[in-house]
Parts: C-alpha cells; structure tokens; sequence
C-alpha cells in the first residue's frame, strides 16, 4: 500500500466526496493529459477523448466546477487547467490504479542487483536503476556509519599521524574513519589489533563495540600489553565518530529538458539542493519510520519539494535484522505514479533481500 503523508492542509477526501463518477473520470483524464505533456490541458484537448463523449462546453463546465474545489489552477488567463497537489493527492490515495512491473524488468532488476559484489555497490547500481528504468532522478540513502554491524575491521597507518580505520558490514558495505594518533603506532601491532577486534567484536554495531571497549579500558588498564593499550586508544576514537548519512543521486541530467526545468532558476534550485544533501537527506529518512510501506512527499511536506514543486516516492530497506536507509526516485509532481510506486516498490524489496543474503552468507 501507499502510505499517507502527514500533511497541514485539508485531506482530499473532503473534495472527493463531492465529486461523481464523470468528474472522476474527466480528472483523471486530465491527470494522465498533463502527466505525459506537463503542459496545461484544455478543455478540447479533453473532449476529444473518445471515452467521455461530451462535448467542450461540457467538459469545461466540469473543469470550472473542478477547480472550485481545488483540484484544478489555471496557469495563465488563457491557457487550460494543471492539477494541483490537493488533485495528485486525491489520485493516489484513491484514483489511481498500480500496475505491476513487467516481468523483463524484474529480471533486469534482479540480475542487475544479484551482479554488484558488496553492499556499497548494490546501493549504487540500485541508484542508476532507479533513474534509469524512471526517466527521473533516484536517489539512495546510505547507512550510517554507526548503524552498521561489523564483519571485520582493519587498521591501517597513513603516515606517522593518522590510522585509516576500514569497517566492513555484515551487508557488505566499507566505511572508511580517520583517526590522528600523537605517535605512530607499527604496521604489524595494527594488524594484531585489525585480528582482536574482528575476532572480538563481529556481529556487534560501533557503538556498543565502543561501549565496550571504553569499560575494558577501565577494567583492564594496568594489566593489557603497551600495543594494545594505543590500539584501544584508536578504536576507541574510530568506533565513536559518527557519520552523516549520505546521499547518491543519480541521473539529475534526466531531467534538464523537462517543461518545469525551462526556468534557470529552478535548475539552479535544483542543484542546490543536491549540493546540500543534508535536507534531501532528512526527507529521505522519514521513510526510515516504516517497514514496507511506499511513501509519496510532494509540495507542502518539505521545504525541498514545495521550493521545486517536485516529489519523492520512497521506500525503506535494510536486512532482516535492521533498517539501513531508502530509496526512491524524485522529480516534478506530474511524475507517473501507478508505474513509478510499484517500480520504487520492487526495488526496495529486492535490494533488501539480496542485502539480507550477503549478511546471511558473512555469517
């Protein structure tokens, strides 16, 4: 199922239970009109569908009554009507009919994802799909460091300042921290210590590793060997750093000679946004608050998509044993959603179960 974005104005609901089966049909028509053309839709435009059989007269008397109630804005005095976000929000939640991905592109999906070696890279090629099989921009949110589950860790010096510390999830995914050191520590102490913490540790997520580490420090501090008493020094800034949750976007080009991107301006608030990932970041972990459900933000929910009148239609994944961040594709609120909620769908819950398979297979 879709699931209802929390929104300050007025359901939809109230409208459609004013409107009758015509009014229905003849929104959505105009629905689907401006969907393919992102252009107004007139009145003739309409009546030229043979399904309705009424005439133009009739069909704007329908429209001037449509947007009385706030499903339809005329854009300019003489142009034809656009559906508002009170209209694309009376569609999804009840007009409009999902249909299924074809069969060709579940295998291209599933083949696709099954290649991809490791969690990073399954993330990626998930990214590229999304945009790819949309014609929109996809987006993926990324673990966090602290969020992940260790399969292995390995300490390695970069000079005589600073350890690169390289962790490795149960899911497959490599997160890389920087620790400065006041005195070099050798290769091989770190490799004994790259050993004792995976061999101690795996299964466990960085912070409860830090926890503990922190308290055998305390227990343990006149009886552990010199190198090892370093080492903990550095695992103990490593496992505490955390990490802001990161933000691929994929195929922002896509979108460049799309009608609502005729405006520079909004190409470069566009871009803006995905230089500062840190706001499409927090609208892409709303969806970390569910477990399966698709979920549609448009106009008024954020900052971001009410700036670009743009949507996003995302989904949780993760494994079984925990949430690891979403996905979903964005772009103007015209956008196909009885192809695209099912789409983001699929991909949410392949990537989730081959996630769930890599941490299976690490154990």
């Amino acid at each position: 199922m879709v699931k209802k974005t929390a929104k300050k104005q007025t359901s939809p609901a109230g409208a459609e239970h004013r409107l009758n089966p015509r009014d229905r049909e003849i929104l959505k028509d105009i629905i689907h009109t401006h969907m393919s053309s992102g252009e107004p839709v007139s009145s003739r435009a309409v009546s030229k569908h043979d399904q309705h059989g009424l005439s133009a007269a009739t069909i704007r008397n329908v429209m001037a009554d449509l947007e009385e109630l706030g499903l339809l804005r005329q854009p300019h005095t003489s142009a034809g009507r656009v559906p508002t976000e009170k209209a694309y929000r009376l569609y999804i939640e009840s007009l409009m009919r999902a249909r299924k991905v074809p069969v060709k592109e579940q295998r291209y999906i599933d083949q696709t994802i099954a290649r991809a070696a490791d969690g990073d890279r399954k993330v990626d090629v998930v990214g590229q799909l999304l945009s790819e099989l949309s014609s929109q921009i996809g987006v993926v949110l990324t673990p966090a460091v602290n969020d992940i589950v260790l399969r292995s860790a390995d300490f390695v010096p970069m000079g005589k300042h600073q350890v690169l510390c390289v962790f490795v999830s149960e899911s497959g995914f490599v997160d890389n921290v920087v620790v400065e050191i006041e005195e070099e520590i050798a290769r091989r102490d770190l490799v004994r210590f790259s050993n004792f913490i995976t061999d101690s540790f795996a299964g466990r997520k960085l912070p409860n590793i830090r926890e503990q580490l922190l308290q055998e420090m305390v227990e343990a501090r006149s009886d552990v060997d010199q190198w090892l008493s370093r080492a903990l020094e550095v695992a103990k800034e490593a496992f505490g750093k955390t990490e802001e949750r990161g933000v691929l976007v994929k195929g922002a080009n896509t979108l460049l000679g799309q009608p609502e991107l005729k405006d520079l301006d909004r190409v470069q608030k566009m871009l803006d946004t995905f230089a500062d990932n840190a706001r499409l970041a927090h609208l892409l972990s709303l969806c970390l608050e569910t477990t399966d459900s698709v979920r549609v933000f448009m106009g008024s929910d954020s900052e971001v998509t009410s700036e670009l009148d743009f949507s996003l239609v995302a989904v949780p994944y993760g494994t079984e044993s925990s949430t690891l961040g979403s996905l979903g594709v964005f772009g103007p609120s015209r956008m196909e959603y009885p192809r695209l909620v099912p789409l983001v769908r699929y991909l949410g819950e392949t990537l989730s179960k081959s996630l769930t398979a890599v941490e299976q297979e690490s154990r």
